[in-house]
């Protein structure tokens, strides 16, 4: 088990400055925050924090700027909607380095602007990291979508603090404590439920859960790359074709898991206007050029619902279709509700299933709820993460 020292252990006297390494990388619609779900998630350590007398300095990311300042991904609309969050002021700096933080009281909130906005922050930089350490005399990180990246902020800067000031948030302490869940099989039987488009970027996860769970449930545009490499003419469907031999070898491997593909497909003509759908079409022989598979089918989503019944674990990351378009939303939101219903720890492991778990609206239902997809999927898959790494004790 990896040992953090957490906030709650955390020891410093009222009025201190702490430094609070936040993931604020919201989704934006213009200057207007879509989903907040990063934000909410840090307000339990925020509380605790203005509780104990800290004075907080917020840091975050937002977007890929390259080093470069560019408005658009600025923090200011998340300055507004933790402000409202929060119940309290939240003060605001134009750059997140050379900012005097000596007048922040107790109980005060300072958000200083996008730290990649310093092409220091990206590339791990001892002298922007130096320059950070400056605001604060404390360290709390609790950006764990980020700490899978060896950025200044997350590994350089929290190496310049005295050990005992160091420590991981609420937030960081709940996403360590419900992956060691997963990655350490605390209950069995295991299913993992796999989506999304494609398998690149999911082959070490994918490599790992083939080894610890029992049933690994194949969904989404990765389902085609699978039937693909089983020899199924997908037609027009998109093939993850580099992916071809990863999926070729994941079924023919020996390790503990079953690898379950779907048995029948939604597929349609065309994605953004559809004029002939079929929702039951066997997987059987293949398809012909012009259908494009969209979502699993009816008999796939009874017998996955039956596989998540049985489970006393469940790892779920990506959907199993195009949810965002209601014709060919039925599988995802079925495999929602069910996982939602299932006697078992449930993880769900961010990104585009995080949103799909709340367009279900089960969310409130699952056991844990990551903010970090690709930091969660690293994790399963065995790799360090140099945020956790930093701080272990």
């Amino acid at each position: 088990m990896i040992q953090i020292r957490t906030l709650d252990q955390l020891q410093f006297p009222p009025g201190a400055r702490v430094f609070y390494r936040v993931d604020y990388n919201v989704p934006l619609e213009g200057t207007t925050i879509s989903d907040a779900t990063r934000i909410e998630e840090t307000l339990p350590s925020l509380r605790m924090l203005r509780e104990r007398g800290a004075a907080i300095i917020l840091a975050s990311h937002l977007g890929r700027p390259k080093g470069e300042r560019k408005e658009k991904y600025s923090l200011k609309p998340v300055r507004e909607k933790l402000a409202e969050l929060l119940g309290a002021d939240v003060q605001w700096a134009d750059d997140c380095i050379g900012v005097d933080t000596s007048k922040l009281q107790a109980s005060e909130l300072l958000l200083v602007e996008n730290l990649r906005f310093h092409a220091g922050e990206e590339k791990n930089d001892g002298a922007f990291a130096a320059e950070l350490r400056k605001l604060a005399d404390y360290y709390v990180n609790d950006a764990f979508g980020a700490c899978h990246r060896a950025h200044a902020s997350i590994d350089a800067l929290p190496r310049l603090f005295p050990k005992e000031n160091t420590a991981g948030g609420l937030l960081l302490a709940k996403e360590l404590e419900f992956l060691q869940k997963v990655t350490n099989i605390s209950e069995r039987p295991f299913v993992a439920l796999m989506g999304g488009a494609k398998i690149a970027g999911k082959i070490e996860p994918l490599e790992a859960l083939i080894k610890l769970a029992d049933k690994v449930l194949i969904g989404g545009g990765m389902a085609n790359t699978f039937l693909a490499a089983r020899g199924v003419p997908m037609g027009g469907s998109l093939v993850d074709t580099d992916s071809m031999d990863v999926a070729q070898r994941i079924m023919e491997s020996h390790e503990r898991a079953e690898v379950v593909l779907p048995v029948d497909l939604v597929v349609a003509d065309s994605l953004d206007n559809p004029t002939e759908i079929d929702e039951e079409a066997e997987v059987g022989d293949g398809y012909a050029e012009n259908e494009k598979a969209f979502d699993i089918g009816p008999r796939t989503v009874k017998r996955y619902e039956a596989e998540l019944k049985d489970a006393k674990l469940i790892f779920w990351n990506g959907p199993m279709g195009v949810f965002e378009k209601e014709e060919f939303a039925k599988g995802t939101m079925a495999m929602a509700r069910a996982v939602a219903e299932a006697d078992a720890i449930t993880v769900v492991g961010g990104g585009e299933s995080v949103e799909a778990i709340k367009a279900s609206g089960f969310a409130d239902r699952i056991t844990h709820i990551s903010t970090g997809g690709g930091a969660s999927l690293e994790f399963i898959s065995g790799a360090s993460l140099p945020g956790v790494e930093v701080l272990r004790t």
